[in-house]
């Protein structure tokens, strides 16, 4: 089966996952220093149901949480893409923006590479209007992120579905809207 890639930068490929994606997956989400930001790292079968959502959403929608693959090694990275956030906000249901990468392919950038050409593609070829994107207050890298591809802080929130009184309850949203004249 072919490949089917969304979208290239000059490092990336962002794309439609494969089975064989689905181990890399699973190591990376049980890594504890990637999943410092969350409650927990996700067990395998945690990470299966969260892959099963991706796939759903692609049939759903046509886009969601891409595969990253590094161009020049062809190595899986992890994710960069869009998620439908529900749960009880005020900006919620919503169009997340969203990144979660091996810890081997940290602080090079490919984030911010990856997740600029989804907001472009999102706002110039998808329709999109807004796009949101969150993470606990102590999350200072995703934050860059989120300010070097042109988002703004939107609002202060505690997750729901964090416990309270959780050092990871306290968040923040940043919003980037589409253009004016796209």
């Amino acid at each position: 089966m072919a490949i089917q890639i969304d979208m290239e930068t000059p490092r990336l490929l962002l794309r439609r996952w494969q089975e064989h994606d689905l181990a890399g997956f699973v190591q990376m989400n049980a890594d504890p220093e990637v999943m410092r930001y969350f409650p927990a790292p996700y067990t395998e079968e945690g990470t299966r149901h969260f892959y099963d959502i991706i796939q759903q959403e692609f049939l759903d929608f046509g886009y969601g949480l891409y595969a990253a693959q590094e161009k020049c090694s062809g190595s899986f990275m992890g994710f960069i893409g869009f998620h439908w956030a529900r749960f009880e906000a005020d900006f919620c249901p919503c169009l997340e923006i969203g990144w979660r990468l091996d810890k081997r392919f940290w602080g090079k950038g490919y984030a911010t590479e990856g997740a600029k050409a989804c907001l472009e593609h999102g706002f110039e070829n998808l329709g999109l209007e807004k796009v949101y994107s969150f993470t606990s207050v102590t999350n200072i890298p995703s934050q860059r992120v989120m300010q070097k591809i042109g988002m703004e802080l939107a609002e202060r929130f505690d997750h729901p579905r964090v416990a309270e009184g959780h050092p990871l309850r306290p968040h923040v949203c940043y919003l980037a809207e589409k253009p004016k004249g796209q």
